[in-house]
């Protein structure tokens, strides 16, 4: 009897600790409620087919593959899920991307990792104002160095069936082109 009355005692400091007001309570909703930016990521949903180009060194022609992708939204269309396959240096690729837009930072939120390393690189940024770039920034590990490098992504708009990533190495105030993806819509 000790021990459920203690059970009670502990269970309505718990509910006390957590009673929010109708204001908080909005606020929670709001962060959870897909908006204008969720709709956008939207638009890049389904299969798209990717022409790429890889720069190690850019006094060289660059490497080129194609792969393909697969974009999702998730979780009540609060993040897009995306899914690349394809060959990169002569070997089989595989990537696994997230994207969110962050309704409490007001900022896009991503996450990568694929086969080619044991790094997750993590970016943060925002859309243009009209709505046709998105440019996120952020860190991965090198694994040449061992360090963090910083990275910058540009994803651009074209159509609804049309879309081109960039991918630049951050070194001081210059950047270094390492990646063009020219992505169509595949029918």
């Amino acid at each position: 009897m000790k021990k459920l009355v203690l059970a009670l005692i502990l269970m309505s400091f718990c509910s006390i600790n957590y009673a929010q007001t109708p204001e908080e309570m909005k606020a929670w909703e709001d962060s959870m409620t897909p908006g204008k930016y969720h709709k956008w990521l939207a638009s890049f949903d389904g299969e798209w087919q990717g022409d790429v180009k890889m720069w190690m060194d850019p006094t060289q022609p660059p490497m080129a593959s194609t792969m393909k992708t697969t974009n999702r939204m998730i979780m009540n269309g609060l993040y897009q899920k995306s899914t690349h396959s394809g060959e990169m240096m002569g070997k089989p690729f595989k990537g696994e991307g997230t994207v969110g837009y962050d309704n409490i930072k007001k900022r896009f939120i991503t996450t990568w990792i694929d086969n080619f390393g044991s790094g997750i690189m993590q970016m943060e940024g925002e859309l243009s104002s009209d709505d046709k770039v998105m440019v996120t920034i952020g860190k991965m590990s090198d694994p040449m160095s061992g360090q963090d490098m910083t990275v910058k992504q540009v994803l651009t708009y074209i159509s609804d069936d049309r879309h081109l990533f960039e991918m630049y190495m951050v070194l001081g105030d210059k950047e270094m082109k390492t990646m063009e993806i020219n992505y169509s819509r595949m029918k």
